[in-house]
């Protein structure tokens, strides 16, 4: 039976040596020469670099990491604040109108200004108690298959056009939410449906945060049920 070595035996691994330096934090304190003297590949090319001057462009490197982390909250931050001054003006103007006629004009209009909207669709299945307004394109009867899928949605719907929505809006829009709309007070099922559409394929994704769009969407129903 082949044994190991003495030199081998007495080998110290890197394990240990990672224990040791862990265990030891005054070493490089006690041994500053070594962080000079011990010299490393470099992260950033060819050649060596000292363990110092290693330790250096870490550090560094965690900053750059950091400090575009922090670029990308204080972003957020400020779409954040300019979504939220936008969506309370909306609010403000929805209290205002007048009319059911005015009302739908000024959610197409603020929804495209405001918020990137291309197209925007209001769809009700509710009978209103104002007659007149039964002939309103919002109260279109749609298909059974769509205003069941519209029905069966508990927040916001955003990506491509599902099949249940094939014939509504243009052709060339790309990208949708669909918010249900609850008008009947303490009702768990919608009562209708706002459609938002764009050409840009980003502007309704899938993955997005759809706390606006339901916050929106609680606005519009609110708005509408006192004209209907």
């Amino acid at each position: 039976m082949q044994q190991d070595s003495p030199a081998q035996s007495n080998a110290v691994t890197a394990d240990q040596v990672s224990q040791f330096l862990r265990s030891h934090s005054h070493f490089f304190e006690q041994h500053a020469s070594l962080l000079t003297e011990i010299y490393l590949p470099s992260p950033h090319g060819n050649g060596a670099i000292s363990l110092a001057e290693r330790q250096q462009l870490a550090q560094r490197d965690k900053i750059r990491v950091l400090e575009a982390m922090l670029a990308q909250m204080i972003e957020s931050a400020q779409q954040n604040d300019a979504t939220s001054s936008k969506v309370h003006d909306f609010s403000v103007q929805l209290i205002s109108s007048h009319s059911f006629v005015d009302l739908q004009q000024l959610i197409a209009k603020t929804l495209q200004q405001d918020f990137g909207v291309t197209q925007s669709l209001v769809r009700l299945w509710v009978q209103p108690s104002n007659s007149a307004l039964a002939q309103d394109d919002a109260f279109t009867k749609m298909e059974s298959a769509f205003s069941d899928w519209a029905i069966s949605l508990n927040q916001p719907f955003c990506g491509a056009k599902p099949d249940v929505a094939k014939d509504l809006l243009d052709a060339d829009l790309t990208s949708f939410a669909f918010i249900p709309l609850y008008l009947v007070t303490g009702n768990s099922q919608a009562s209708g449906v706002l459609i938002l559409a764009a050409q840009d394929e980003q502007r309704f994704k899938a993955e997005m945060g759809t706390m606006y769009l339901s916050l929106i969407g609680e606005l519009i129903s609110a708005a509408l049920a006192r004209h209907i």
